[in-house]
Formats: C-alpha cells, sequence, structure tokens
C-alpha cells in the first residue's frame, strides 16, 4: 500500500456529557453499555469510558442520536464531530 494514500483513523472517541440536561430514559445505556451507566439514585447519565476505542464509535454516535436530552456529544470516530 502506498503509505501517501493511507488514510489515519481515530483510534478513540471523545465524549462530553451533559447531565444536567439528561432526562434518565436510558437509552445511552442500551446502546453502548461499554461507555455509559446510569447513577442509581436519580437515573442520571453516568460515564464509565470518557475516550472509548474506536471500535465503539458506532454504539456512541447512536446513544448520542437517540438521547431525547441530546445530554451527550461526540468527537471523533467516524471523523466528524
Amino acid at each position: 500500500m502506498n503509505p501517501l494514500l493511507t488514510v489515519k483513523e481515530p483510534t478513540t472517541v471523545k465524549i462530553t456529557l451533559e447531565p444536567e440536561r439528561c432526562v434518565g430514559a436510558g437509552h445511552c445505556v442500551l446502546s453502548a453499555p461499554e461507555v455509559f451507566d446510569q447513577d442509581e439514585t436519580d437515573g442520571i447519565v453516568v460515564l464509565l469510558a470518557p475516550a472509548p476505542n474506536a471500535a465503539l464509535a458506532d454504539a456512541v454516535h447512536e446513544a448520542a442520536d437517540l438521547c431525547p436530552a441530546r445530554a451527550i456529544l461526540v468527537d471523533g470516530g467516524d471523523g466528524t464531530p
């Protein structure tokens, strides 16, 4: 393979939470249980892995897309913020 044509892919995704927006729906935990959990007392999202491997990027992006409160922000993994 020609090294000039190699595309460098991100090795991690970066996740930022806005827990004050979280409504505790739990879609994030269902989509990416390796990355998200919920606080046992109030159901608010808890981040288990702030920079998970790119292999989890699709699940993390799905979690962000499904979040009804838009409390999850994702950067990387698919080349777009």
